[in-house]
């Protein structure tokens, strides 16, 4: 799953062969930022990317309908890619659990990605920690199952954005320390200085040990066009080269 999301990260990266695929579906991953920190446009970029290899379709679940495409990329109007993302929008925890519990009896071909937004807007519904545990564990057996079903060797990936309250506040410790037992890759959005217009984000990507972290440069215009840069790392900085802090944030 954290391949996917480097594709997103890394436009001009060539795509892989199709042999690789198996591999790049790994550890199920959480998308942590604030409110406008581009969560949503980087798991439709996310679903776009998956869309257009081939694989299948894409399952994306989301409480309300998007209201325009995130991204303004070629891939965005690609009406063959947008055919394969089948949005589905539970408006309440309950109904997302009925869903999810469901998946097993749903016809048609096995979506390749699960994606879920807007994870805190369920678990407010009900803020218990065995909740939380409850539904972290029930994205990650739909996800088992999806993968059983397209078969061995493929599998199906699983990317979910949780909103953090403010920038240094990640909200309940509690409950995000136990959704990170479930979601052993993370990737943190940090805002940065804006350019002119734009509002900038500091994309921090950890794999769950399956490789060394990335940093990107997220900016998004006045228009909606999000561009993406590798991050500038510097000599002696080192901040580049350190994991996530004990509160979970790098």
């Amino acid at each position: 799953m954290a391949e996917t999301l480097k594709r997103v990260l890394s436009p001009g990266r060539a795509a892989g062969p199709r042999e690789d695929m198996a591999a790049e579906v790994g550890p199920p991953l959480l998308l942590l930022g604030g409110p406008g920190s581009g969560k949503t446009a980087l798991l439709f970029a996310a679903a776009l990317e998956a869309a257009g290899e081939g694989r299948g379709p894409v399952l994306f679940l989301t409480r309300r309908p998007l209201q325009s495409l995130p991204r303004r990329t070629p891939a965005a109007l690609d009406p063959l890619r947008l055919q394969k993302i089948r949005f589905q929008y539970p408006p309440s925890t309950h109904d997302l659990l009925q869903l999810l519990c469901s998946a097993h009896e749903a016809r048609g071909p096995a979506p390749f990605l699960l994606l879920l937004d807007g994870l805190e807007e369920y678990l407010a519904e009900d803020p218990e920690p065995q909740e939380a545990a409850y539904l972290a564990a029930l994205l990650l057996d739909t996800a088992a199952h999806f993968s059983h079903q397209v078969g061995p060797g493929r599998g199906c990936g699983l990317l979910v954005a949780l909103q953090t309250q403010e920038e240094g506040d990640s909200g309940d410790p509690l409950q995000l320390s136990l959704l990170q037992r479930y979601f052993p890759a993370q990737c943190w959005l940090q805002p940065v200085a804006p350019g002119s217009g734009q509002r900038c984000f500091r994309a921090c990507l950890e794999p769950g040990g399956l490789g060394p972290r990335a940093e990107w440069r997220v900016a998004f215009q006045p228009d909606g066009e999000m561009t993406i840069t590798p991050w500038p790392t510097q000599a002696g900085d080192p901040s580049s080269n350190q994991g996530p802090s004990s509160g979970g944030q790098p």
